[in-house]
């Protein structure tokens, strides 16, 4: 069992470190591609956000959103795999944060060919992000085991007769 819940995280992060693995190598000195389509996604959200909220997000610059990211997907992706907690928390940050910024359905009509393609990847997100909450919550609901000696089962007692 321990073999076939090994093999499904690795199967379920290879969607962030292939990600990850694809975002490095076209990073260079500007944050790449990447951070060029993020850049007036987040400044929409930017204005969303201090219209709607009052609250005005501070200035980042995108290459350093970029590299947070590869860095939350890499880093969580390792920890995850070998079936640590906080791996699954930073993959849902990554996830919680990333989601409504690169997938901005709500700025498009219903009616247009790009609401449903975005909302049809933002709702894959959202599984995603279900799984991680699943993970967690399996996780912290197990009784730790402890390593001790005194732990481990003992024959039967024999008879005082």
């Amino acid at each position: 069992m321990a073999t076939l819940s090994f093999i499904g995280r690795v199967l379920f992060v290879s969607v962030f470190v292939l990600s990850a693995y694809q975002e490095f190598p076209e990073f260079g000195s500007d944050g790449g591609p990447a951070a060029k389509a993020l850049g007036p996604k987040f400044n929409v959200l930017s204005k969303h956000v201090a219209t709607h909220i009052g609250f005005e997000l501070p200035h980042v610059e995108m290459k350093h959103l970029i590299l947070g990211a590869i860095v939350l997907k890499s880093l969580g992706s390792l920890l995850f795999i070998f079936g640590s907690s906080v791996g699954a928390v930073l993959l849902l940050v990554h996830q919680a944060v990333a989601s409504p910024v690169l997938y901005d359905f709500y700025n498009y009509d219903v009616d247009k060919k790009e609401f449903v393609q975005l909302f049809f990847k933002f709702s894959q997100n959202l599984a995603l992000l279900g799984a991680l909450l699943f993970f967690i919550g399996m996780k912290n609901s197990m009784p730790m085991r402890s390593s001790s000696s005194s732990s481990k089962k003992k024959g039967p007692k024999a008879k005082a007769n």
